[in-house]
């Protein structure tokens, strides 16, 4: 380890989450992953898990769940389910240098949410006002020199990046939102359930949550808009493509909405704001979220589309990123701008 390089370890480094974090960390040129943590494969080396990141991690072996271990590092990257992370995440508060939870554990401002939509009550209700929010190109002021980061979900990166621009400049209506999102597999994550098995979900496009999926608050939190969400599971394996509709307070046109967004994110090294519509394979493998907008002039509505790779920009990546705004580091560390092609 050279001078300029933190020690880094993850919790639940064996999802696909997880995964994900070491396959760009291993690239990354300040934290140096020395530690991986997973109850289920505890034992394991990392390549014989995922050969694909053999090259990276050659010798590292997984270890049980330990804060203690934990408590020795400068970064800790948490990626246990939803639940699963606020004990972990309250141990290593304010005894590492930065945490940063992949999961919905600290996403939400209100304690009282999580019974509601997660089944749930919070046990370190008392953190929550200490985690910044890790959506950079929304709280990156708020980020510098945080300790604890609540990393978004993918869904709400997605429709927030689109949506989030329009009500910041007043175009918005706050009621009446509605965001249709589609999800590659990897989404729900590396259990198994039976929807999930390769004959049930490839060929089929299909709804789930319907009027109550968790990540509605969170939306409607970062937007600052009353959101009907829909969430549709697609037969791929990454991506999130989210199809946004809601009313202008005020005339616009498509230029006029495309020119809110560019402005918007004008030097963002992760957003493309284009007048193309995006496809979930434009970010396949990156951390570039891909917009774009229409106004209709004939019902009035306004539509916003946004394309973001779900294990990246939607996930680990974008948890990298907020890290390195947290720590002072070059935002775009370790993170691919460019997608898979084909």
């Amino acid at each position: 380890m050279n001078n300029n390089e933190m020690n880094c370890g993850l919790a639940g480094a064996t999802g696909y989450l997880g995964a994900e974090l070491l396959r760009l960390l291993a690239g990354h040129p300040v934290l140096d992953v020395v530690v991986a943590q997973a109850e289920s494969t505890a034992g394991a080396r990392v390549g014989e898990l995922y050969p694909a990141l053999e090259r990276g991690y050659e010798g590292l072996v997984v270890e049980r769940l330990d804060v203690a271990v934990l408590e020795t590092l400068e970064v800790v990257f948490v990626a246990l389910p939803a639940g699963a992370s606020q004990d972990v995440v309250a141990s290593l508060a304010g005894r590492v240098r930065l945490v940063v939870d992949l999961g919905a554990d600290f996403r939400l401002k209100d304690a009282a949410a999580y019974p509601q939509w997660y089944g749930w009550e919070h046990r370190a209700a008392e953190l929550l006002h200490r985690a910044v929010y890790g959506l950079p190109e929304l709280y990156r002021e708020q980020l510098r020199g945080a300790g604890l980061v609540a990393a978004p979900g993918c869904y709400v990166t997605a429709a927030a990046l689109g949506l989030r621009p329009l009500a910041e400049v007043g175009l918005l209506e706050e009621r009446g939102v509605i965001v249709d999102g589609a999800s590659g597999t990897s989404g729900a994550g590396k259990a198994l359930a039976p929807g999930l098995h390769h004959p049930l979900a490839n060929e089929r496009f299909a709804p789930y949550g319907l009027l109550n999926h968790r990540h509605t608050p969170e939306m409607e939190q970062v937007i600052g808009a009353e959101v009907l969400f829909t969430p549709h599971l697609a037969p791929m394996t990454r991506g999130i493509l989210a199809t946004c509709y809601g009313r202008s307070r005020a005339p616009v046109t498509t230029d006029s909405l495309l020119d809110v967004l560019a402005k918007r994110y004008e030097g963002e090294p992760f957003v493309n704001v284009t007048e193309k519509v995006p496809s979930t394979a434009d970010a396949y493998g990156s951390n570039v979220a891909h917009l774009t907008a229409r106004a209709d002039a004939r019902t009035g509505w306004v539509l916003v589309i946004s394309a973001i790779d779900n294990l990246v920009k939607g996930g680990s990546g974008q948890a990298i990123q907020a890290a390195n705004v947290a720590l002072g580091i070059e935002e775009t560390s370790g993170l691919p701008l460019v997608g898979l092609s084909p």
